[in-house]
């Protein structure tokens, strides 16, 4: 079957339309694009959950504030299309942004409680843009199922209610962190890394398997789990952290006590450029 890429709104309703018509299972990916191995592994686990896979790729301006890297953001729609015919994706979403939002938008999701927290202390706006544009995503693809990555920890958790809350019908995956062999999370955002930024990213999954293995020896503590992390981290000059966070992965509020569900958060700043990454104790 030839992948097919459709740039409008009619199109992908249309085309979704007849999936159903025939019972089929619809998977959908939404990305930003400029693909890795760690959105080639969503695409995967789609497959096996769905009858037809459906990449979306759009860079959403609703969730990038004022002076972030919207401009910037690294964009490659040849590089994403090889990878997508690879992977045997049936359809690539790829629309405008004058379609996905007219001049005269005014309506946004919002999830109050759990968006304020963690990213959301430093950027307010941010998850107002990623409901948006995931709510609408789902209206347009009319997926059954969709994959989120556990990397973006916080967004899956909002999404998960926000399809609980606004009576979506669709099924809410969400896959383990790809990372690359030096533990670095898979992130686009990697490509503004310098090698001496690059390399002083890796004590923060360094800093989160010391967690773990204190929580594996006994350590219910977060203050002191946290103690240990900060420590690690303070001690390479290049990393500036935005927050270190030991909360309830349904609730995002802080525990003092490591126990299962138990989400263990971080963002930092390497120069310019804002990685996140975590661990959640089982």
């Amino acid at each position: 079957m030839t992948m097919r890429v459709i740039d409008s709104l009619p199109a992908m309703l249309e085309y979704s339309r007849q999936l159903r018509l025939q019972k089929l299972r619809i998977g959908l990916v939404p990305t930003m694009g400029y693909l890795h191995e760690g959105h080639l592994s969503l695409i995967r686990l789609t497959k096996k959950n769905s009858d037809r896979v459906v990449v979306s790729i759009f860079v959403n301006p609703s969730q990038f504030a004022p002076g972030e890297d919207f401009e910037k953001y690294p964009r490659d729609f040849e590089h994403d299309l090889t990878l997508c015919q690879q992977e045997g994706v049936d359809v690539i979403f790829y629309p405008a942004a004058v379609e996905m939002y007219r001049s005269d938008h005014t309506t946004y999701v919002i999830s109050d409680s759990l968006a304020a927290k963690l990213c959301g202390v430093s950027r307010p706006t941010h998850f107002k843009g990623v409901a948006t544009v995931v709510a609408k995503l789902f209206n347009i693809v009319q997926p059954d199922v969709a994959i989120f990555g556990q990397k973006d920890a916080q967004q899956s958790l909002i999404i998960r209610r926000m399809v609980v809350d606004l009576n979506f019908a669709v099924q809410i995956i969400v896959a383990p962190i790809i990372r690359q062999q030096d533990g670095l999370t898979m992130s686009s955002r990697n490509k503004y890394l310098t090698p001496a930024p690059r390399q002083a990213a890796l004590v923060l999954y360094q800093s989160l398997q010391k967690a773990e293995q204190l929580i594996r020896q006994g350590e219910t503590h977060a203050a002191t789990i946290q103690r240990t992390m900060m420590t690690m981290i303070q001690g390479v000059p290049d990393v500036r952290l935005d927050y270190l966070a030991t909360v309830d992965f349904d609730t995002l509020e802080p525990v003092q006590k490591i126990k299962s569900n138990t989400l263990i958060a971080i963002a930092a700043y390497l120069g310019t450029t804002r990685l996140i990454d975590n661990v959640l104790i089982i």
